[in-house]
């Protein structure tokens, strides 16, 4: 009889506390449920979402395409040839009329050594030397101009040491990049800087922020020199085609179907190029930054490991 009334006793209390749990809140009724179709709703609605985003995805992506090949027409038929006939043309003559092909040298070096002290952007000067100078001469010019136009603001830079490494704070992702560059030996300097010339990182002020770190003069220089080398035939390759087209567009020259389909092949693969070298280089330096991580992490726990078995000692 005890036993009975024990039981029954203990089949209540498992009640009452099961809807006290049940009463407690809303979210026990999304853990347990007891209902089964509610398991598959559960189920279901994560993949509806996700189909639904991906819907969105591609009409944002189709849209973007639409607009890009809109503009891009629009730019084909009036943008380009005003931009031939109005400016480029017109800068061309005026520079070949009013200086020499020595002074205009000059010029060009010193814009590449001066405007990345200001930030002030570099391709056009780059266009200019591949327009007027070729591949041979031109590219003797980006170089000169664009090295002297990287050691200048790396002096410059060690001079505001303390000022630069204070302005860094304020961007802890881009400091902890370029930290990246000033560790290891110097051949490991000279990738990364090198890595960091081909990556879409801005360059004007990489030249100042890696005064803050212990990068050594000569990995900067060099691997600076070998980062710019595939830009630097870009703009000089660009330059050309830009001329060719203005040529063409007052009449100086007369462009044959076979120039213009090797123009846009060579574009096509000058393009490609480009941006492979800046994927290979922007994951390269995010490897890198991983690698560097996990060995410290790995020295910070082998620290504390060794600091908790010198204490059990």
């Amino acid at each position: 009889m005890m036993t009975q009334e024990s039981s029954s006793d203990e089949l209540e209390r498992h009640a009452n506390s099961g809807h006290h749990v049940r009463g407690k809140g809303e979210y026990v009724r999304l853990v347990i449920s007891d209902e089964p179709g509610a398991v598959e709703n559960e189920m279901l609605q994560p993949q509806a979402e996700s189909r639904h985003n991906s819907f969105r995805w591609w009409i944002k992506a189709f849209l973007w395409c639409f607009v890009t090949v809109a503009v891009t027409l629009l730019l084909l038929k009036w943008g380009v040839p005003f931009v031939f006939e109005k400016v480029l043309y017109p800068m061309m003559e005026w520079e070949s009329t009013a200086f020499g092909r020595p002074a205009l040298a000059f010029i060009l070096v010193a814009s590449l050594a001066l405007f990345p002290v200001f930030f002030i952007p570099s391709g056009p000067s780059m266009w200019l030397a591949g327009m007027i100078f070729g591949y041979g001469l031109g590219f003797v010019i980006i170089m000169v101009g664009t090295t002297i136009g990287m050691v200048l603001p790396y002096l410059i830079g060690l001079l505001l040491r303390d000022r630069i490494h204070q302005l860094l704070k304020r961007w802890p992702r881009n400091a902890e990049m370029i930290r990246l560059a000033g560790e290891g030996s110097s051949f490991h300097q000279f990738r990364v800087v090198a890595l960091f010339r081909i990556s879409p990182f801005p360059y004007t002020i990489f030249n100042y922020a890696v005064v803050v770190t212990n990068m050594r003069f000569w990995p900067y220089l060099w691997g600076s020199i070998a980062g710019m080398v595939p830009e630097a035939f870009l703009y000089i390759y660009s330059g050309r085609l830009i001329r060719t087209f203005a040529d063409a567009q007052n009449g100086k020259h007369h462009v044959t179907t076979v120039e213009i389909v090797y123009n846009i092949i060579s574009f096509i693969i000058a393009v490609v190029t480009i941006v492979a070298f800046t994927v290979y280089a922007k994951k390269t330096l995010n490897e890198l930054k991983v690698a560097e991580a996990n060995e410290e992490v790995a020295s910070v726990s082998g620290n504390a490991s060794f600091e908790m078995q010198k204490s059990s000692h």
